[in-house]
């Protein structure tokens, strides 16, 4: 499914480590913004780490699942990415 993950994290080490393990899920669209296409438990695995590596009294993740529907309405302004551009696989 279209996921949309943002992300606000107080500590630097912290946000470089969440925005590396996000980089092998998803495209970044922006500097806290990750678009992805995820199933159930991509989705429990990004939960997990977050549990897990955070500091959920300081940090925030937001994880929207966002329906092809709304996908198709989105609009991006300047410089973007689209979900279409994520049906490609780099080996």
């Amino acid at each position: 499914m279209n996921t949309v993950i943002t992300y606000d994290i107080a500590d630097n080490k912290r946000r470089t480590k969440l925005s590396q393990f996000l980089k092998e899920i998803g495209i970044r669209s922006q500097k806290s913004v990750f678009e992805c296409r995820l199933d159930r438990r991509e989705i429990r695995e990004i939960r997990y780490y977050c549990k897990k590596n955070l500091d959920l009294a300081k940090d925030s993740v937001r994880i929207y699942r966002v329906c092809s529907k709304c996908m198709a309405k989105a609009e991006i302004q300047g410089q973007g990415i689209t979900f279409s551009q994520l049906d490609w696989i780099i080996i």
